[in-house]
Formats: C-alpha cells, structure tokens, sequence
C-alpha cells in the first residue's frame, strides 16, 4: 500500500530558490506528487505566482490564500491561472507591517467567492486541533465543507495520541495531515508559543526521533491509502527527506 497523495510544503523566499527546492525534491525525494507553497508577507513572491512558476517543473502545485488580504471588490488570486486546479484557503495571520491592509473576511466567505467565482478549482481548507476546544474546531471544519471546501490540510501533528484522536474526528474526510521536523529547543520554542502546539512528555526535538515519528505516521497512513504532507523548515530537504522513502514506497 501507498499513499494516495502526498506533498512538500516549499517556502517561496524567490524565485530562484524555489526553483532549487524544486529540483532537489525531484531529485531526493520523487515519491511526492504535490508541491504546496505558503503565502508569506516576509516575502515578494506570492504564493500563485510561485505557483505558475514551478508548474512547469512539478504538476500538481497547490498555493495557500490567504483570506484577510482579498479585498471584497478584488479578482481572485489564481482563479484565472491558466492549469491551476487547487488552492488551499486559510484565514491568515495578522501582517507584522500595519502599512500592509487586511479585510474582514472570513475563511468561509472567500471559500464561497471560490466555489462562485472559479468553481474550477478545488478548494481545501484547514484543521487545526491545537487552537481552540476541539467542538469549536470541528465547527469550523462543517462551517468550511458548507461554504465549499472539499478538504483539509492539517496543523503538523507531533504526537500518536492525538493523531489517532484526530484522524477518529476527521472519518471520512479528505485530509492531508502535516508533518514538521522540529530540531532544536529554538525551534520548539516557536511551535510552543506561536501555534501553540502541546508536546508529549517523551518528545525529542532532534532530527532522528522527528525522522523516526515521519516514518510510523507515514506508514500508518499508507496502509489506508492517506495523504500528507511534508513541512521541513529550517532544515535542508536533502536531511529530511530521503530518510522517509522507505515509509511510502
């Protein structure tokens, strides 16, 4: 068995460093079917444009929106991009520069511009079992199937337990569920104060034990045929992504 999708998440920092994270994706780890690409104020690229440009290169390309940045009266980004088929729609984070300027909307209102104005596109939403009460999240998720969503992408998961309870929660949906290497006590930190993540006791933020949870999830997750996707930031991809072939051949 195998996985039925599975995607790296790649940072659009330029053009030229996308197209060599392109490249070594193809060349480390060719398994993946899908490259997701992340909407990043600190950044000029937008994530569409990034998309249409490693297209060429990878097929299968899906770009995050951010929801508060599309103003009501504004075209859509990526809706007439030629060979686009998939957008993943997230609310997103508050712009550290203030000159930058945000609207209202809610994730659900722009899932619904999507499914009115490019009902071309399939568009995916996201679940995150670590921000509020898991009632509210799971709210959301009806909230975002009703305006059109025909899937997930999840918050990485760090931990068995919670990725057994959750996959309970998400039965029968489309999920892509992520997976994040976190090496390091910096970079705990951040996944603890940022996305406000609860580790398990026995977690280890070195790159063996992050290598060694990869590969039972993804193996679980091949044996009924799932998806995933993968998130190796502040790591090289050649020293995180080889080591999972064996998982998902």
């Amino acid at each position: 068995m195998s996985l039925s999708r599975l995607s790296v998440e790649l940072i659009p920092r330029s053009a030229e460093a996308l197209a060599t994270d392109v490249a070594t994706v193809k060349a480390t780890f060719s398994v993946a079917d899908t490259l997701n690409i992340p909407d990043l104020m600190r950044f000029p690229l937008r994530s569409w444009d990034a998309a249409a440009l490693v297209r060429p290169q990878f097929g299968n390309v899906i770009p995050h929106i951010r929801a508060i940045d599309i103003a009501p009266d504004a075209p859509l980004p990526g809706a007439d991009q030629p060979g686009l088929e998939e957008i993943l729609v997230v609310h997103g984070d508050p712009p550290a520069d203030l000159s930058h300027r945000t609207y209202p909307n809610s994730t659900e209102s722009i899932i619904r511009r999507y499914r009115r104005e490019a009902p071309h596109l399939k568009v995916y939403a996201a679940f995150d079992p670590y921000r509020r009460a898991p009632w509210k999240e799971l709210e959301d998720v009806a909230r975002k199937k009703e305006a059109g969503a025909i899937g997930f992408f999840t918050q990485p998961v760090f931990d068995l337990k919670l990725f057994d309870l959750c996959r309970e929660w998400m039965l029968g949906e489309c999920v892509f569920w992520g997976l994040s290497p976190v090496i390091g006590p910096k970079s705990r930190s951040y996944w603890e104060t940022t996305n406000h993540i609860v580790f398990p006791r026995d977690f280890s933020p070195t790159l063996d034990a992050n290598i060694q949870f990869a590969q039972t999830v993804l193996k679980e997750l091949a044996q009924e045929k799932g998806k995933a996707y993968l998130m190796p930031v502040r790591i090289k991809l050649e020293q995180y992504l080889p080591h999972l072939l064996d998982a998902v051949a």
